[in-house]
């Protein structure tokens, strides 16, 4: 059965811009001589020990053995006080019919809460949600995806996902998925369209309100291609 999956942050919730602020005040006095705000940005989409990981080795300084515990308890404090849905994500999820999911980078604990506490966790209701945690490698590798198809008994071409950054869309279409460019969200800059393109993105919006018209182009592609 078709199915629409969405990546969680930077597409149903504008939580991007307040990590990466999070990461730079932690990591300024932990790594002193690295351009973080450049860094940061061309990190999008990996998770925090991924993100740790590559800074650490770039830097001539150490991190706190503890420091993604630390980190992801931060940003996660913050988004409970200050996260908001994406503009008319709601009113998208709520408009197409097809079955939904959520396939993140993410711990599902931070999934769950951004979702609680935007109220989108309502309006998906009962739509599975699948987590860094569950992969021994996560986005930009394809394990989560393929994991999600087989977890709902789905074949590749039966998945259009809707993906923010480069290494969401290298990660679902490189299971063989449909994706999606979203440009949205708040922390994205003009060129982000272009870049999820090269990466294999199909189409690229910046707004919910264009997402209902592609889903029904991408399900007569696919009916017109049935045996």
């Amino acid at each position: 059965m078709q199915t629409l999956i969405f990546d969680c942050d930077g597409v149903l919730v504008d939580s991007e811009a307040l990590a990466e602020e999070t990461l730079a005040e932690r990591l300024g006095s932990w790594l002193p001589d690295l351009d973080l705000e450049r860094l940061l940005s061309q990190a999008l989409g990996m998770t925090t020990a991924d993100i740790l990981d590559h800074l650490e080795r770039l830097s001539r300084h150490s991190l706190p053995t503890d420091a993604a515990e630390h980190i992801d308890s931060a940003i996660e404090a913050r988004l409970g006080a200050e996260l908001c849905a994406i503009a008319g994500a709601a009113e998208a999820i709520r408009a197409i019919a097809l079955p939904k999911a959520v396939v993140s980078n993410s711990r599902r604990s931070r999934v769950v809460a951004s979702l609680a506490t935007t109220g989108l966790d309502t309006v998906l209701g009962l739509a599975p949600i699948f987590t860094a945690e569950q992969v021994e490698r996560p986005k930009p590798d394809p394990a989560i995806y393929r994991l999600a198809a087989h977890e709902l008994g789905l074949t590749p071409r039966e998945c259009l996902v809707v993906e923010d950054s480069v290494a969401g869309v290298s990660a679902a279409h490189a299971a063989g998925m449909t994706v999606i460019g979203f440009t949205g969200a708040s922390h994205l800059d003009a060129g982000q369209g272009a870049r999820l393109l090269q990466a294999g993105a199909w189409q690229v919006i910046d707004r919910f309100s264009e997402l209902e018209g592609w889903v029904n182009d991408w399900q007569r592609a696919a009916d017109s291609i049935q045996p």
